[in-house]
């Protein structure tokens, strides 16, 4: 139940030293509450008055044990909201740094679904082991203690029980965390596949075969629910083990006790403080195991933050950078858990000029720019930055002075001028429409009702695909300070019509950068400067269009089966 990286939370051992001795509080209370009951019985059994000071004293530890309880629930539960605020923050900043990396090799879903849902089942687990794991290891060997000064028989009973039901627990724990492991998978297999489905919902239904998707999905959501009832099957079967052997035991102490009694082996009063500490012995451990099968899914989702937080990026070089003039790979490759992402990849790039990356689809091309652009880490070679070595390029001053445009750039919600001016929030209304006129947007600007302030984003004015594009190079382009530009496919989901509108605006803008433009549609080629194909991870051809156009390879072969617009393959 308890994973050891729980106790690296900061301030982990002050809670443990403190939640130890609450525990221990709350052991000596129950044994006072134990006394002044039995001590109270027994009075009124001789037929005396109500003892009034045993109700007391009765009373008195009752409300003590009550308020230790309330208080370490309310310490734990401040500890776990802290703990998972501080795993939240960093699971952001994780996220903010190598998103990209994380999501191709964990799945969106399963990214989504444990920053989410999983915070709320984390903060419970958390709450949940630490409050019943120190009662279960102090309440029971204290009550076996006070006991075993009255009658060691019945303290041994109770300490063997001790270590059987354990063992049972924990056979019947391993199959419900295998179990619980499967339905953890499943689910996130859910989470993935309902997510993948709900993006490409346009193209399936355009393809017409959404309904063929949604039986998948509905198969997917069947074997969901059937992992999760045989999860139930075990943790009801565990639960009855539990109750079984914790009651046999205290029905053996009681016939022991029983029989001693009637041969006058034992008081009365002794024999009913035993009685009545047992069910307390086993307390612990049946809310322990109670809430075991509660805290699987936290210790699922716990796990699946830490492989987060503990997956690989690109460590952040510290390196001072005035102008970027020279970026170089030497017999680079990237290796991911089932394939190669690149293969000995070498080249070197300077000065302004337009890098066409061309290649069909997972032949690489989003990787080599993620790496360019330092949002991976190499697994093998060297990288140099200005003629310095570096392990990679994720340093804070060169990401001041790139910019990347994806397939689907990311609309904020609020105002085009907040979106426009996202890395540049104080530029004035003059430059702002510079770079609308620049990036083809004037027209399209002018017609919104509220111009610069027309709120777009989530839930707001529809944004067509070749206007969200312009939006994000208008947002590159007024950061005069970005000379270094990442195309990743801007144009591979927009028509034929609107690319070339798009692509007229583009290439002027180009000028006077470095620019990388990944594609698989070949018309781009003609106005790059140099050209790298690339097939399975590796560069199979590098050279100018007319070079590799002459060439009898593939770069030739793709231009005239797609007809120099598409790679066809």
């Amino acid at each position: 139940m308890v994973d050891k990286r729980l106790f690296l939370l900061p301030n982990m051992k002050k809670m443990l030293v403190r939640l130890f001795g609450l525990a221990f509080l709350q052991g000596i209370a129950l044994i006072g509450q134990a006394i002044g009951l039995s001590e109270a019985v027994v009075t009124a059994w001789k037929g005396r008055l109500l003892p009034w000071k045993w109700v007391i004293v009765f009373v008195i530890f009752f409300l003590l044990r009550e308020i230790i309880i309330r208080w370490r629930n309310r310490i734990v539960e401040k500890f776990s909201k802290q703990s998972t605020s501080l795993l939240r923050k960093a699971l952001l900043k994780k996220m903010f740094i190598d998103g990209s990396a994380l999501t191709r090799s964990l799945g969106t879903g399963r990214i989504v679904t444990t920053l989410l849902n999983g915070m709320d089942e984390v903060e419970q687990y958390i709450q949940l082991t630490l409050s019943k794991m120190l009662n279960m290891m102090t309440i029971p060997f204290l009550i076996d203690g006070f006991i075993w000064l009255f009658d060691p028989l019945s303290a041994f009973i109770l300490l063997i029980a001790f270590p059987i039901i354990i063992m049972f627990m924990i056979i019947l724990g391993k199959t419900a965390q295998e179990k619980a492991n499967q339905q953890y998978a499943r689910y996130q297999q859910l989470s993935n596949h309902f997510i993948d489905s709900l993006r490409g919902l346009s193209t399936l239904k355009y393809l017409g075969i959404s309904k063929q998707y949604a039986m998948s999905v509905e198969q997917t959501s069947e074997r969901f629910r059937k992992a999760t009832m045989k999860t139930l099957r075990i943790g009801m079967l565990s639960s009855f083990a539990l109750d079984f052997f914790s009651t046999l035991s205290i029905a053996i102490v009681a016939v022991f006790l029983g029989i001693r009694l009637l041969k006058g082996q034992m008081n009365f009063l002794p024999a009913l403080i035993i009685l009545v500490l047992s069910p307390e012995y086993f307390l612990p451990i049946r809310l322990f195991a109670s809430d075991y099968h509660a805290t699987l899914n936290g210790k699922n989702a716990f796990n699946a933050m830490c492989q987060i937080l503990n997956h690989p990026n690109a460590q952040e070089e510290s390196l001072e950078i005035h102008d970027i003039q020279k970026l170089s790979l030497k017999n680079v490759s990237i290796d991911y858990e089932d394939k190669q992402g690149l293969v000995d990849i070498n080249l070197s790039f300077s000065g302004c000029r337009k890098v066409g990356i061309v290649g069909a689809s997972g032949a690489g091309k989003s990787t080599l720019l993620q790496l360019l652009a330092g949002w991976l880490a190499p697994s093998n070679g060297e990288m140099e930055l200005n003629e310095k070595k570096v392990s990679n390029f994720n340093i804070p001053q060169y990401h001041q002075k790139i910019g990347y445009i994806s397939q689907q750039p990311y609309l904020f919600h609020g105002t085009l001028r907040d979106n426009i001016a996202f890395y540049v929030p104080d530029a004035s209304d003059e430059e702002l429409m510079q770079v609308i006129q620049q990036s083809g947007l004037m027209q399209w600007v002018q017609s919104l009702p509220n111009g610069l302030d027309t709120y777009i984003g989530s839930g707001e004015r529809m944004v067509s695909g070749g206007e969200r594009q312009r939006i994000a190079l208008a947002r590159v382009l007024l950061d005069s300070n970005r000379h270094i530009l990442f195309f990743d496919e801007p144009t591979s989901h927009l028509d034929i019509e609107t690319e070339m509108e798009l692509k007229h605006t583009l290439l002027p803008l180009m000028e006077d950068h470095l620019v990388f433009f990944a594609t698989h549609r070949l018309h781009w080629m003609k106005d790059m400067d140099e050209i790298i194909v690339l097939k399975d991870g590796r560069i199979v051809e590098h050279g100018s269009y007319d070079e590799l156009s002459q060439k009898n390879g593939l770069f030739k072969q793709w231009k005239y089966l797609g007809d120099e617009y598409e790679i066809n393959e």
